[in-house]
């Protein structure tokens, strides 16, 4: 039985852990809508804590340039995220003093906690200069792979507060096929934030083939090239509709081997009875990508797809982590709920 503050501990990695995922699904938000500079300056908004008080001078940007990067409704969904950032790490610096201070208590080490606080203030810095660098797109994905990793950090800890069914020790077999989907995961999730930061969603209007054919004219010199501005080249040349290609042309066909692969490992996994529940909820998560992906090239981005599909890439990476906790303990015996 858990005593008052494992159970106090508990509820706060829960909550923590469920906040993260809600913070990667609104930071699609604001991405997908252009809020990423709604307020253009960094951690206020023009020098005040709120829009409201910056008022004027999102009034003056936007006289100025009326269909440009600043708004009222930009600059609040913007600060939203940086105030829901904030209250995350607030909340993850409560998570270390309890796992510090009554590490005899919870019976666990908590460096894990203190290593989601490092990620969790690197990930701030990255916030910053996503800001201070005008949507830099390497500066932008290694901002959203950032907060992929604090979730799959949150998700270990989550997983180890929460109880399941044994594992047979024989199913440890499968912890080494289940990294190396969880990299192929990575991958797919590191070419999806560059298709986003890069505008390139609707590079390919058609599917199965792009442009009309399987393999099109592309550019991936330039559509890889990762220290440039947005939209522009090292040069200072505007990116081609053919490096734009090559960066969603990756990204689709690529998609198709991480699916093929996690699909056939959950489906042999969900039938260890420890695994049924994070392996089917993977199958069903990949099924949802595939359908919202496809939706995304058919519907021409409609916002809430593309906000669905960068959610169904977080619960990819909660299944796929859940699963590697649970088959690191193959063989020991059930944890108490």
């Amino acid at each position: 039985m858990y005593d008052r503050i494992h159970a106090r501990y508990r509820k706060l990695v829960f909550t923590t852990w469920f906040l993260t995922l809600d913070l990667i699904m609104f930071g699609a938000f604001v991405r997908l809508t252009d809020s990423g500079l709604g307020c253009p300056d960094w951690p206020g908004c023009y020098g005040q804590i709120t829009p409201l008080q910056a008022s004027r001078h999102i009034e003056n940007a936007l006289q100025a340039m009326p269909y440009g990067a600043v708004s009222f409704f930009k600059a609040w969904v913007e600060m939203i995220h940086r105030y829901a950032g904030s209250i995350l790490g607030m909340m993850i610096i409560a998570i270390v003093y309890m796992a510090w201070r009554y590490r005899a208590r919870l019976g666990q080490t908590p460096r894990l906690a203190t290593a989601t606080l490092l990620l969790v203030c690197v990930q701030g810095a990255f916030g910053a200069w996503t800001v201070t660098h005008r949507l830099m797109p390497i500066v932008v994905t290694s901002h959203l792979l950032l907060g992929m990793s604090l979730l799959a950090l949150m998700t270990w800890l989550a997983a180890r507060e929460r109880g399941h069914l044994p594992i047979a020790a024989a199913a440890r077999a499968w912890l080494p096929w289940m990294v190396f989907g969880f990299l192929l995961l990575a991958t797919q999730i590191a070419l999806g934030g560059w298709v986003s930061t890069n505008y390139a969603a609707l590079a390919c209007m058609d599917f199965p083939t792009c442009h009309g054919q399987w393999l099109p004219r592309m550019d991936f010199r330039d559509g890889y090239s990762l220290v440039r501005a947005l939209g522009q080249l090292p040069s200072g040349a505007i990116i081609s509709q053919y490096a734009l290609t090559a960066i969603h042309w990756t990204h689709r066909n690529f998609a198709f081997i991480v699916f093929v692969y996690l699909g056939t490992l959950g489906w042999k996994m969900r039938r260890e009875p420890g695994l049924r529940g994070p392996a089917k909820l993977l199958l069903a998560l990949l099924a949802c990508q595939l359908f919202t992906g496809l939706a995304t090239i058919f519907l021409q981005w409609p916002l809430l797809i593309a906000v669905l599909h960068n959610g169904g890439a977080a619960g990819l990476v909660l299944a796929s982590v859940t699963l590697l906790v649970r088959l690191s303990r193959a063989g020991r015996s059930k944890i108490p709920e």
